[in-house]
């Protein structure tokens, strides 16, 4: 019988091969080039810095300056978009993403599967069979 910790062995073996995988190679480059780019980092910590404002504003119920603030936000976010290195970052962010769903969702799929055979039924189990 598979006790907890041989699952919980196999999740960090699993997790280690994703961490080698070509999207995670992509998204650690991307992400130190990021880190190095001093424009990206100037939007960003502008950004940041904006964010702040805005709470203050809206502490203050000043509205007419939070939607000025917003909107130079905006304008700050979307200068950040398009740089073409932000764009790759964000892509390789979506990659791993869509690796990790499909993980998930082979994981899900294959136990629903051996849930399905096992109980004899074309329905997942409703109770956990611990007395429920």
């Amino acid at each position: 019988m598979v006790i907890r910790e041989d699952i919980m062995a196999k999740a960090k073996e699993l997790a280690a091969l994703i961490g080698t995988s070509e999207e995670v190679q992509q998204f650690k480059k991307a992400e130190h080039q990021i880190q190095k780019h001093d424009k990206v980092q100037s939007l960003i910590s502008a950004i940041k810095k904006k964010q702040k404002e805005i709470v203050a504003f809206e502490s203050f119920q000043n509205k007419a300056m939070v939607d000025k603030i917003e909107a130079e936000i905006s304008a700050l976010q979307d200068e950040l978009d398009n740089i073409p290195l932000v764009t790759d970052f964000q892509q390789s962010q979506s990659d791993i993403n869509y690796l990790l769903q499909l993980v998930i969702s082979v994981i899900s799929d294959t136990v629903s599967q051996k849930v399905n055979v096992e109980t004899g039924s074309g329905e997942p189990a409703t109770t956990s069979g611990y007395g429920d």
